[in-house]
């Protein structure tokens, strides 16, 4: 049977303590209530949660929050080692720095509320946020441990975000880019009319490429994590197969010259993996500087803006929804959608352009 007695401290004085006992029928007390009136409130709610299965004990959540962040990273096993390499760089550059020290139940939401407010003044929106979603990712694994009642990380308020539009090249764009990259002119042209992601690309292997049937098989994909190669699945998980456009069928030709079936179609200088980092430093940005000098119009691009490019050039050429999102390996075509809304709207013009003029025939 639980009780509410009350008990003098030198320093504060009468203060009040609960006796009760653990769902597994211990003994044990809280201390500190500073009015009978908080005990009495305290214990009806620990009576509900025992009740709700909720109950979570003292000890729980006093786990330090550097050692359960090391818990939590160790699980994350399904994780791209891209994204892995992410998570790890915020924990230890930022939120074991902030946290590590503190007990995990003693982090507040507005601790996490302040924290935020001091990350906005140095960190764009977009770093900030998987600065919290780390910590928030750390905390609900927590949660469902049964370490936590709550994540102190919901309903945290962040800064918006202001998207950055898409950079999309046209055919003219797109020849021109290739041309200024030179003996990699042939990478602008494939990303931009296949929608592969660079990795992929990089990972393709000559047993992949069908020529006759113009297919690429796209089942491996390739990530330069701080300097360390990582091989693995499409970012999706998901193997696809890809069209490519006829004239790409030379320069691809030329790539697997000499080549086995497990030989790399798109490789750098010495024949090594064509990495993203060196391809975007050495050829790509300086490619790109030259046309925005000759031409202010020429949007500032990134590789990955290629793959964007290859989606409009698609919708353009009016492809439909689901075809586009096997190309790119969307989950579903409401991604596609979602992510290329821009480009749809002008499609609907066409569409009731034509609906007019096939309307007009029959007048």
């Amino acid at each position: 049977m639980a009780s509410v007695v009350s008990y003098e401290t030198k320093t504060q004085g009468k203060l009040w303590m609960v006796r009760y006992r653990t769902p597994d029928r211990v003994q044990t007390m809280q201390r500190g209530f500073k009015t009978k009136r908080d005990a009495l409130l305290w214990l009806s709610n620990m009576e509900v949660a025992k009740s709700r299965g909720e109950y979570i004990g003292n000890a729980a959540g006093k786990i330090g929050f550097a050692e359960w962040a090391e818990v939590w990273f160790d699980a994350q096993v399904h994780l791209k080692p891209t994204t892995r390499s992410n998570y790890r760089q915020c924990l230890d550059k930022h939120v074991i720095a902030r946290w590590g020290e503190r007990q995990i139940g003693s982090i507040t939401h507005g601790e996490v509320q302040a924290w935020i407010k001091l990350l906005a003044q140095t960190m764009t929106p977009s770093s900030l946020r998987i600065q919290y979603q780390t910590l928030s990712a750390v905390l609900k694994h927590a949660v469902r441990d049964g370490r936590l009642v709550k994540n102190a990380c919901d309903g945290v308020k962040l800064p918006k975000i202001v998207k950055r539009k898409h950079g999309y090249l046209t055919h003219e764009q797109v020849a021109a880019l290739a041309e200024e990259c030179k003996d990699y002119g042939d990478v602008v042209l494939f990303l931009s009319y296949t929608g592969l992601r660079y990795g992929e690309m990089a990972a393709l292997r000559v047993g992949r490429l069908n020529m006759l049937r113009r297919r690429i098989d796209v089942a491996e994909a390739v990530a330069d994590v701080r300097g360390t190669l990582e091989w693995g699945t499409p970012k999706s998980h998901e193997a696809r197969s890809v069209p490519f456009p006829k004239f790409l069928a030379e320069s691809l030709a030329r790539r697997c010259d000499g080549k086995g079936r497990d030989d790399l179609v798109f490789t750098g200088a010495r024949g090594s993996v064509l990495r993203g980092n060196n391809f975007r430093k050495r050829v790509f940005n300086d490619a790109v500087e030259k046309l925005i000098d000759a031409d202010p119009d020429f949007p500032l691009i990134t590789p990955h803006d290629l793959r964007h490019t290859a989606a409009s050039l698609a919708i353009s050429a009016h492809a439909n929804v689901k075809s586009i999102q096997r190309m790119l390996g969307h989950a579903d075509a409401a991604m596609t959608l979602n992510t290329y809304a821009d480009l749809f709207e002008d499609d609907l013009d066409a569409v009731a352009d034509a609906l007019d003029a096939a309307y007009k025939k029959i007048l």
